[in-house]
């Protein structure tokens, strides 16, 4: 099976997608009409020859990803909002008038950096000083084990718990309705709603897979780092040296980790790739949903915006947003 450069990620009642040039965002407006915005997209990697090195390019991405993350869940969480004022304004007799948001730079980045913040310190510090209360701190090995477990429970709790709430049902929907089309068009086929509602929700190359692998990943780099400072300086570190030490690393993580998922993509058919990236997908049972045509329509909108498709045999009518 193909593995093309094409990504994406679901946001309010809509999906992101990333071609080679462009991205684009497609989301249902209350109306039904799908609304589409695409901008022009050049990764840094492209840019710099020394950004395209394994590793490297995978750290570069990470960041590059989390920050169109943010910026998109913006833009769906606008129209969302532009939905709701023009119900109210209608409720009260007004003439709705959309007034143009211009995007914060400053800001975005700042919610990026809060976000990562918050991130590494849920799921990297907080697995560390709970292993440390267990008092295994000289066992490199034992202690990353028992610091990955944690780490593992806080990323499925924390995903099942959002399965309760009725707005993270819908976006696990649109999910599945964007690894749908991803999947449709990989293989070839026709770029319609009912062709797509055909595939599998599960994509080896999802961010729930990213995740998994990453914490994986993470105990091994650790465990040989912890004890490498353990035989250098003849103890075993302490949770804040450990946790700066572990920190040091998360790029080296991140990188190799993408570069994992990346040949998985490549890969997926050879029975060892299948049976290494098979807890990945069981993760996305819980982050996806079965999505409705309507969705999967909705996901097939930005997959075309972003490939740069001009005839579609989607119904929908689409309006293109700046």
């Amino acid at each position: 099976m193909p593995d093309l450069n094409v990504g994406g990620q679901a946001v309010i009642e809509g999906v992101m997608m990333r071609g080679k040039d462009r991205i684009a965002t497609a989301v249902r407006s209350a109306s039904g009409e799908i609304l589409v915005k695409t901008q022009d997209y050049r990764s840094l990697t492209s840019r710099a020859k020394i950004l395209k090195l394994p590793i490297l390019r995978g750290v570069v991405s990470f960041f590059e990803m989390l920050v169109i993350g943010i910026r998109t869940l913006n833009f769906s969480a606008d129209m969302a909002m532009r939905d709701l004022d023009r119900a109210e304004a209608e409720k009260n007799g007004q003439t709705y008038v959309a007034k143009e948001k211009k995007s914060n730079g400053l800001l975005i980045g700042g919610m990026a950096l809060v976000s990562l913040v918050v991130g590494v310190g849920v799921f990297f510090f907080l697995p560390l000083a709970v292993a440390s209360l267990f008092g295994i701190d000289k066992n490199a090995v034992g202690f990353n084990l028992m610091a990955g477990a944690v780490r593992l429970t806080l990323l499925i709790c924390y995903l099942a718990v959002l399965t309760f709430f009725k707005d993270f049902q819908r976006i696990f929907e649109y999910h599945g309705a964007e690894h749908k089309s991803i999947y449709t068009y990989e293989m070839g086929d026709d770029l319609t709603p009912e062709k797509a509602m055909t595939y599998t929700r599960f994509h080896p190359r999802c961010g729930t897979s990213f995740v998994l692998i990453v914490a994986l990943i993470a105990m091994f780099l650790y465990a040989i780092a912890d004890s490498v400072f353990a035989i250098v300086t003849g103890h075993a570190p302490t949770l804040l040296v450990r946790f700066g030490l572990h920190a040091a690393l998360l790029p080296l993580v991140a990188g190799g980790s993408y570069e994992l998922l990346k040949l998985s993509g490549k890969t997926r058919d050879h029975p060892i790739t299948q049976f290494l990236i098979a807890p990945g997908l069981w993760m996305q049972r819980i982050t996806t949903r079965e999505p409705s045509i309507d969705q999967v329509e909705v996901a097939i909108a930005a997959l075309e915006a972003a490939i740069g498709v001009t005839e579609s045999r989607l119904t929908s009518k689409r309006t293109a947003v700046y």
